[in-house]
């Protein structure tokens, strides 16, 4: 089993948790969160102690942004990012700690059920 924990970001569901003007610029809103999210691979979350891995999931007008040479991970769904997250954590969280960060009701309940931990996005917010 991998010692560092990998952490899956759920980008729309952490952007749209600020209403700070992100619906007219989603793919800048993503790349900020993507940039901002580089302090946390060494911090990690709050009572996840770095270094962590990072992989931010990116769907709809998001889905496009570049991959930063910066340690975090951008993966890009082709359909629902919810769905994208689940298949992650389907595959990974068997042999790996796995933390997901989102609000989504849904999603939280189906990655409980695969094995994933959940943390809310203000875990990532404003590191």
């Amino acid at each position: 089993m991998t010692t560092v924990p990998l952490v899956i970001v759920d980008g729309a569901n952490v952007v749209g948790s600020v209403p700070d003007g992100w619906w007219h610029d989603r793919a800048g809103a993503a790349i900020r969160l993507r940039d901002r999210l580089v302090a946390v691979l060494s911090t990690g979350l709050p009572d996840v102690p770095g270094p962590v891995e990072i992989t931010l999931v990116v769907e709809g007008k998001a889905r496009d942004i570049p991959q930063a040479d910066n340690g975090v991970r951008v993966e890009r769904a082709p359909g629902s990012g919810d769905d994208r997250i689940a298949d992650l954590v389907r595959d990974i969280a068997p042999t790996r700690r796995t933390i997901v960060v989102t609000a989504d009701r849904g999603l939280r309940d189906r990655v409980l059920a695969l094995g994933a931990e959940v943390r809310g996005p203000s875990s990532v917010r404003h590191r």
